[in-house]
């Protein structure tokens, strides 16, 4: 009798159910990794603006990510320090199909612990992001407290 190891070494069916098994699990990450990255080639140009602004720590000190995919959406800017996502939104985001989605996706966030600001493609610069970053960036520890 054949271990399922030396089944799925052979072609046998015990290994491709556990392969199928386990592609289920990696297609969601997969098609959100893909999207992501289709999203990232094809960014507008506020979100263009917005990611020289934001990337290699130089608004704030924080590390923000451009495209991510997390709890199953893929948002425009997320900060893991302090779990915010950075929506930038055109006008596609005023039809109310487009609102009642957008409300249901910050919900499903809020819900994993994720904050989400948006601001309007128009409204994109240094000043107005660090407006609404700077709420949710904690106040510095002292050494030693």
């Amino acid at each position: 009798m054949c271990s399922p190891t030396s089944r799925a070494a052979n072609g046998g069916a015990a290994g491709g159910a556990a392969h199928r098994g386990r592609v289920p699990r990696l297609l969601p990450w997969l098609s959100h990794w893909r999207f992501a990255r289709h999203l990232r080639r094809r960014s507008t140009r506020a979100e263009r603006y917005a990611w020289r602004l934001l990337r290699n720590r130089r608004l704030l000190g924080l590390k923000f990510r451009r495209q991510h995919s997390v709890a199953g959406f893929v948002v425009d800017f997320y900060c893991a320090e302090i779990r915010l996502a950075i929506e930038i939104d055109g006008a596609y985001h005023d039809t109310p199909p487009q609102r009642a989605y957008d409300a249901e996706r910050t919900s499903v966030l809020a819900a994993h612990g994720i904050r989400v600001v948006r601001i309007r493609n128009s409204q994109v610069d240094e000043a107005t992001l660090r407006d609404l970053i700077q709420p949710f960036v904690p106040p510095l520890r002292r050494c030693g407290e």
